[in-house]
């Protein structure tokens, strides 16, 4: 991989305009459900109908985002950043000023492949600026842009658009947007392309070592999603919380999400493969204590915390192990977790409607709980997978603790 390692200041800015990025393109992605209704209500479809420009935005990313990444591998990643930012303003404003169904689906799906090429485009140029030995860290404040837009930005993206309008949220997300590809022009460095092309990119970004730590990153959000998809009913019906105190509980998870993000990536750094399983683990003895006292309101509140930084705090080292296992395929595989978790996301959420519509709100904690043992087996299982011992991006670049195999170089 070429690096171009600026100065510790430069290098924090030019993280701030990645951040930024990941942020609003998040926050796109998930206000729609904050104002779904007004949406339906103003294009004159069902509910159900609007629905689908979520999941528009989710195939787009999950599927649309490799897709792009492999057609760009070859060219420069500060030239892929604009071109994203400028193809994203184009599909939100679609959204602000059109009024056809169709035409908003597809905007949607284009808006969501925009955002996986951008963040896969992200984790390569905030790799290249840094050091070796905080490449895990540059991967956590693209990360931390994500779950930030979670627990900031879709709340007051969903207030504006109750107050304003949904098109006034998304005039907001264009303004934006702008801005963040202002911050890349300015602040991002040439980075040009390195790891050959498609073919030899995809020969080591789909190793089986590779597809078992996408697994691992499927099972993870299939867990957590499979309990915080249906956590309003839970809070409901189990822990006798209701009104404006769910917005509390919520916006504790949330804020433990971004932290959790941001403080994952010195993890990731110091060893990715011990934090896999630690965090994994984490998640079990979180859901099951969440089974166990969801009738104790505190207790819950305290659950959940630990829950968002277990769950999010292990991203940065589920995405440095893929990186690091694909060796010379880590620019195709950069693309690639985002992917897996979204998939694991629909697949949670499945599950956990399945058993809560057959059982009750607490069904989707054992869910959960059930799916996030595998992960854990997974997680040590995939600690013995070692990275390329030649030819690695990351081995050229002196990565060090997080390659490690259970604490052995």
């Amino acid at each position: 991989m070429h690096r171009a390692v600026l100065s510790q200041g430069r290098a924090n800015l030019a993280l701030a305009a990645l951040f930024l990025g990941a942020f609003v393109t998040g926050t796109a992605e998930l206000m729609v459900v904050g104002v779904l209704n007004l949406i339906a209500a103003d294009l004159d479809v069902p509910v159900p109908a609007a629905g689908a420009l979520v999941t528009a935005n989710a195939l787009g990313l999950a599927i649309g985002g490799p897709i792009l990444t492999a057609l760009t591998i070859r060219l420069n990643k500060r030239v892929v950043l604009i071109a994203t930012l400028v193809l994203f303003v184009l599909a939100n404003l679609v959204l602000v000023l059109a009024a056809d169904y169709g035409l908003f689906v597809a905007a949607r799906a284009l808006a969501g492949a925009a955002q996986g090429l951008f963040i896969a485009a992200g984790f390569t140029a905030g790799i290249s600026l840094v050091p070796p030995e905080r490449m895990g860290r540059a991967i956590s404040v693209v990360i931390s842009g994500v779950t930030v837009s979670a627990a900031l930005g879709v709340p007051v993206g969903t207030l504006a658009g109750q107050a304003v309008s949904w098109r006034g949220s998304f005039t907001a997300v264009v303004v934006l947007t702008v801005i963040a590809l202002v911050a890349v022009l300015v602040l991002i460095p040439s980075v040009p392309a390195g790891g050959g092309g498609f073919g030899d990119q995809a020969r080591h970004a789909f190793a089986p070592r590779v597809l078992a730590v996408l697994a691992l990153n499927f099972l993870v959000f299939a867990s957590l999603f499979a309990v915080v998809t249906y956590i309003v009913p839970f809070l409901e019906s189990v822990t006798g919380v209701s009104g404006a105190l769910i917005s509390v509980f919520l916006l504790a998870y949330g804020v433990a999400t971004a932290v959790g993000s941001f403080g994952g990536g010195r993890f990731a750094d110091r060893n990715a493969t011990r934090t896999l399983i630690v965090a994994t683990s984490g998640v079990v003895v979180s859901l099951l204590v969440l089974y166990l006292v969801g009738a104790v309101p505190f207790l819950v509140a305290s659950v959940l915390l630990a829950l968002g930084m277990f769950g999010m705090g292990m991203v940065p080292s589920l995405q440095y192990r893929v990186v690091s296992l694909a060796g010379p395929g880590g620019q195709l595989a950069q693309s690639l977790p985002v992917s897996a978790a979204n998939l694991g996301i629909a697949f949670g959420s499945a599950a956990g409607g399945m058993v809560i519509g057959a059982f009750t709100a607490s069904a989707t904690v054992v869910t959960g709980l059930a799916i996030a043992v595998v992960a854990a087996v997974v997680a040590w299982a995939t600690g013995f997978l070692k990275p390329p011992a030649a030819g690695s991006a990351v081995t050229r670049t002196g990565g060090q603790e997080g390659d490690r195999v259970l604490g052995s170089a």
